[in-house]
């Protein structure tokens, strides 16, 4: 029976000692980003350093620009979306070439996006002029498509 109890005792500490470290980690992961949040999805601490991600937009940001009738393009997206990965390292160069300030909401950390910019699947594009929308681009599209987006709505 004493061997049973300090068995168990071994593995509740084990587990506790698990749950401390996981938690450090993950304060670690979060600290310094630049979602302005103490704890951060896995999923978008893999993507903290990736240059692709850079020009993040937090929500009260985005609604300010929209109230002050701004003009604004963005990038709605979601960390863990295959397409979203897949989209972006095509769409960013695009607009760093075209010179498109294109700012990136991040779906995953702020889920009240979708339902605030009617985003019904990741990625979407809006261009928003005078803060009203004047189009999107809804899923991962071919680069003449994102290039013509910005051309026509962006650089016009």
């Amino acid at each position: 029976m004493k061997k049973v109890l300090v068995f168990g005792g071994i593995v509740v500490l084990l587990f506790g000692l698990l749950a401390v470290v996981n938690s450090m980690k993950q304060s670690q992961l979060a600290e310094g980003n630049p979602f302005g949040k103490e704890r951060i999805a896995p999923a978008t601490a893999e993507l903290i350093n990736d240059s692709n991600y850079q020009n993040v937009i937090l929500p009260e940001e985005l609604e300010e620009i929209l109230e002050d009738n701004g003009d604004v393009t963005v990038y709605f997206y979601s960390s863990t979306c295959p397409y979203c990965k897949e989209a972006t390292p095509r769409l960013v160069p695009i607009s760093e070439e075209l010179g498109v300030d294109l700012v990136q909401y991040n779906l995953t950390e702020f889920e009240d996006g979708y339902s605030d910019y009617r985003i019904e699947s990741t990625p979407t594009l809006i261009h928003y002029e005078d803060g009203e929308e004047v189009n999107r681009i809804v899923g991962s599209a071919p680069d003449d498509e994102y290039r013509a987006f910005f051309e026509e709505h962006v650089n016009n």
